[in-house]
């Protein structure tokens, strides 16, 4: 840096500063316009868009619909935190934090509004009794590594990515910061998928849905375009393991579910029925809207 920056004694918002998603990002909470929320036809509503976050929970519901939980059909709207979706008024009823994803469950006596990626896999959980072990021991060291990832993927999003890839300038300090941390967390986990199949222990669960929404796709070198930079293909049991969940076709039904980005075979922006992924995705539909 050229000169050393001195913070003011207190702190004023520029609008114009922030990076890419400046124009989303404000100091204050509450919405910012008037809009209804989309309801559909099943009891479980979600507000989502396919970012690491969003495809935790469209994979969980994915899973457990090939798990044979029909109770768990669900609609799927389309949040575009872009254009401020998350801003309407219906969206904060249901997320005063204004971030995706949102969960609205219509199948208890008051509906249900569930917010926070991994309260969410929680509550499907415990609802659904599948991807969390019942045996004490085995469901507190899932739990251990699901709350893990809440707390370490803010280091790997809102730090690494946001200066690595993000930031209006790149700045070494903070660069390095973010990766260094970012490899330790990779080092915990591959440390971890080093004694164990899956984070809880010998079955697939919840934990790993979060984990692997973040870090297995960054393994791939699918976030940030930073797969090089940070030398995953080092992290041979992160490898082995993060291969082992993209080869489950329920994950990668969750994947595309809320895309609006990516290939446009992969993109099913909004789901309804489990057929919608054959009949449509956006390949399927835009010509369609253009003829």
């Amino acid at each position: 840096m050229s000169e050393e920056y001195v913070p003011p004694k207190v702190w004023e918002w520029d609008s114009e500063s922030g990076g890419k998603f400046a124009s989303i990002n404000r100091p204050i909470a509450g919405p910012t316009h008037d809009k209804e929320l989309q309801v559909g036809k099943h009891p479980l509503q979600l507000y989502s868009l396919a970012t690491p976050n969003g495809v935790k929970v469209t994979v969980m519901l994915e899973e457990l619909l090939a798990a044979g939980h029909t109770g768990a059909e669900y609609d799927a709207w389309l949040i575009n935190i872009g254009e401020g979706d998350q801003f309407g008024s219906g969206f904060v009823d249901v997320n005063p934090n204004s971030k995706i994803p949102a969960l609205m469950d219509h199948s208890t006596d008051t509906p249900t509004r569930v917010f926070e990626s991994g309260a969410i896999l929680l509550y499907l959980a415990e609802k659904f009794g599948a991807f969390l072990p019942s045996d004490p021991v085995a469901r507190t060291e899932t739990l251990s590594w699901l709350f893990w990832q809440m707390g370490s993927a803010p280091y790997l999003g809102g730090g690494f990515g946001h200066f690595y890839a993000y930031a209006p300038e790149k700045f070494e300090y903070p660069i390095n910061r973010f990766s260094m941390e970012v490899k330790r967390q990779l080092d915990v986990l591959d440390r971890r998928l080093g004694e164990s199949e899956y984070l809880g222990g010998a079955d697939y669960s919840i934990a790993d849905m979060a984990n692997w929404a973040w870090y297995g796709v960054l393994a791939q070198g699918k976030i940030y375009e930073a797969g090089e930079f940070l030398q995953v293909d080092s992290y041979k049991n992160v490898q082995r393991w993060q291969k082992a969940i993209a080869d489950r076709p329920a994950v990668q039904r969750g994947r595309m579910v809320n895309r609006a980005f990516g290939p446009l075979e992969e993109q099913l922006r909004e789901r309804h029925d489990a057929s919608d992924f054959e009949t449509r995705t956006q390949d399927k539909l835009e010509p369609a809207e253009n003829a």
